[in-house]
């Protein structure tokens, strides 16, 4: 009898082990991903980064401009039966587990609502849209199909950022009066950007502004997020062109200022910094935090006499890179939080449709309340 019941002991951890292994095989199994575009100059870096890791599977890209795809292909040695010149005909043929947006910012709903169709989630690189009737299409699209609808930022992944917004919430600085964001570098064309990516950068249809929407949504997504989701109640922006011989289109310099019941935050985007930068400073009611670069952070607390620079803690996995991040969504069925969701980014393009409005107009703009 003993030897019967050590047997079946025995099968039954074989069988829980064979198990474990094949689920475990199953979620290193790598995702299956096609590109929609290559427009968007991050699309180098991603492909660089991110073309031979074992936890993606490049499947196919779309890409209407042949010449520009054989270039591409060519420089980065992708087979050329990867790419197809439709986006619908590309999903049909190779049924993608999730779509990674790299088309200029105005084909971003057009990416969307095909993708919805086919019920294949999406993640594209920021801004969401060129205007908030583009973001509330989408948002229909996505709730409708019951796809998710992401949106990237560099910033996300900054460990800084994570612990600012941390301290705020946790309550080591007390309620935030004031956010200031400062992003931007010396221009698109001073730092060499590629002539597609350039050509539509600075086309105020397809890029929806110049610095304003380039630069400026980096501190809307943010603020959106340190604020949990709560709309501005009013927008008040100003643009300049201080490099009209380069810039004639659209403008390289802009500041809006958003105004919260018991708040400020002033988002200052630009293509005439003397370098690159990507910072955040958080005041709250008993203390301020201030972000230097991906991993530090200064902060002073209530009752101390000077800032301590601080390194922030690394950002736990799977939130702590576009692809463990995109994985968890697609494959596990994390919800979309915070910087990368659609809630707060359709947020962000009513700021930005705002801040054009008030430039344009000279005036403030007050939003509508929240839904």
């Amino acid at each position: 009898m003993m030897r019967l019941w050590t047997g079946f002991i025995f099968l039954t951890l074989t069988a829980l082990s064979a198990t474990a292994q094949t689920k475990g095989a199953s979620q290193e199994a790598p995702m299956r991903v096609a590109i929609a575009g290559l427009a968007h100059g991050h699309i180098f870096g991603f492909l660089k980064n991110y073309q031979h890791d074992p936890r993606i599977e490049i499947v196919g890209i779309a890409e209407a401009d042949e010449a520009f795809a054989k270039q591409v292909a060519s420089e980065y040695k992708l087979s050329p039966s990867l790419f197809y010149s439709d986006l619908e005909e590309m999903l049909e043929k190779t049924h993608p587990q999730a779509v990674l947006a790299y088309t200029n910012t105005f084909e971003h709903r057009r990416v969307v609502e095909i993708c919805a169709r086919h019920k294949i989630d999406v993640i594209m690189e920021k801004p969401l849209a060129v205007s908030a009737e583009d973001a509330h299409a989408m948002e229909k699209a996505a709730r409708e199909a019951h796809i998710q609808v992401m949106v990237n930022y560099e910033t996300t992944w900054y460990a800084s950022n994570r612990a600012a917004h941390d301290l705020l919430h946790q309550g080591a600085i007390g309620e935030m009066r004031k956010f200031v964001a400062r992003d931007g570098h010396r221009g698109p064309k001073e730092i060499g950007v590629g002539p597609k990516f350039l050509s539509w950068l600075t086309d105020p249809k397809l890029d929806g502004g110049g610095a304003l929407f380039d630069f400026g949504c980096y501190g809307a997504d943010l603020v959106t997020w340190m604020m949990e989701g709560e709309r501005p109640i009013t927008v008040t922006a100003v643009t300049q062109q201080i490099k009209p011989e380069i810039y004639p289109r659209v403008d390289d310099e802009a500041t809006i200022v958003l105004t919260y019941p018991k708040a400020q935050a002033i988002l200052q985007a630009s293509w005439n910094w003397p370098f690159d930068v990507k910072d955040i400073q958080v005041f709250g009611r008993t203390g301020y935090v201030k972000t230097v670069l991906r991993d530090k952070i200064l902060v002073r607390r209530e009752g101390e006499h000077a800032e301590q620079e601080e390194t922030a803690k690394p950002i736990p996995a799977p939130d702590d890179d576009e692809v463990s991040y995109l994985r968890a969504v697609v494959l596990d069925g994390k919800k979309p939080e915070g910087p990368t969701s659609l809630e707060t980014n359709v947020i962000v393009t009513e700021i930005l449709d705002a801040a054009r409005e008030s430039a344009t107009s000279g005036k403030t703009i007050r939003l509508a309340p929240q839904p």
